[in-house]
């Protein structure tokens, strides 16, 4: 369709992803099939059936929203760029949407997850999720060039939103990468390759990590997922009062209401606080006890209450 082609190149000229690009068109394409009026007839009463059919396909609230902003954006650049003669139909969404909390691995599921990782590529890919906070799509998209030993970081260009950031390699993710690199023979450019069958020495999908932790996680008996290593990284990084702006700049998020979630998971410095100022409250109703059960204090005599309305009788004088 001319609308779709003439928006995917609108998006390149914007400089969107490919990955989101191919999504968006995705949405698009569906979202178009399912019309049974032209674009410019399209009011919100056929978005509030659209919503009605994803619903019967029992997406997830979160993926039924992602839907609509998808037509909200495509109208707006029909409206603005092409110059349809319409309101937008989407003008509000209005799907509550529940807020989990990021999920973490505990210390000991980290250590029964790496126990059966053998192979030192996915040894150095998690470790980089784990230690560095690298995003999956990040790791995939890694090149050799990146990684700067002597310095122990690593550079991660055009990163979610395009945006370059600078993380930094723990001695054990460092270590888990020179592993990798003396047993890689490959002058290729990026820095994880497929290792065999026909794409052998072809770099590793996102797909392809995933179905990697899939295989250690079910081997291990641990619920892991790359992005749950990320999560880990973070809440281990807050537990060890690392500050959140810092935190936020590891994880490269935008906002810091984003990084602010995970200070409600297993937070040990609320946990620390909280417990100190527990301890200052019970001693102070400790004392206040004593003092309730102290005989010396008991035998003071009392100050008299006045009841309310009462005038205090002044004191009769004598003659001057």
């Amino acid at each position: 369709m001319e609308s779709i082609d003439s928006y995917r190149r609108s998006l390149k000229r914007k400089n969107y992803s490919s990955g989101t690009v191919k999504i968006y068109l995705h949405i698009l394409t569906h979202f178009i099939a399912w019309l049974t009026v032209p674009l410019s007839e399209v009011t919100r009463k056929e978005i509030g059936s659209y919503v009605d059919s994803l619903q019967r396909r029992h997406l997830a609230p979160k993926t039924i929203t992602y839907y609509l902003q998808t037509v909200r954006l495509f109208f707006d650049y029909l409206i603005d760029e092409e110059g349809m003669a319409m309101a937008n139909p989407v003008t509000k969404i209005s799907i509550r949407l529940p807020k989990p909390l990021p999920r973490h691995l505990k210390d000991t599921e980290v250590a029964d997850l790496l126990a059966v990782v053998t192979k030192a590529r996915d040894r150095a890919m998690f470790m980089l999720m784990l230690r560095s906070g690298l995003r999956v799509e990040e790791v995939a998209h890694l090149t050799v060039d990146a990684v700067e030993y002597e310095r122990r970081q690593l550079f991660v260009a055009n990163g979610k939103g395009a945006k370059d950031r600078m993380v930094y390699l723990s001695g054990d993710a460092c270590a888990a990468l020179r592993a990798y690199l003396d047993k890689r023979s490959s002058e290729a450019r990026y820095l994880f390759l497929v290792e065999k069958g026909p794409m052998k020495g072809t770099p590793i999908s996102v797909r392809g990590i995933q179905k990697r932790i899939e295989y250690y996680a079910r081997k291990c008996g641990v619920k892991a997922s790359c992005h749950r290593l990320r999560h880990t990284m973070a809440t281990q990084l807050l537990n060890a009062d690392a500050p959140l702006s810092s935190i936020q700049d590891l994880l490269g998020h935008s906002r810091i209401t984003t990084t602010q979630r995970y200070c409600r998971v297993a937070n040990l410095k609320v946990q620390r606080d909280y417990y100190e100022a527990m301890e200052v409250v019970l001693e102070r109703m400790q004392a206040l006890e004593e003092d309730e059960q102290d005989p010396r204090k008991l035998a003071r005599p009392k100050t008299p209450v006045l009841v309310k309305g009462h005038k205090k009788r002044p004191k009769e004088r004598g003659p001057a």
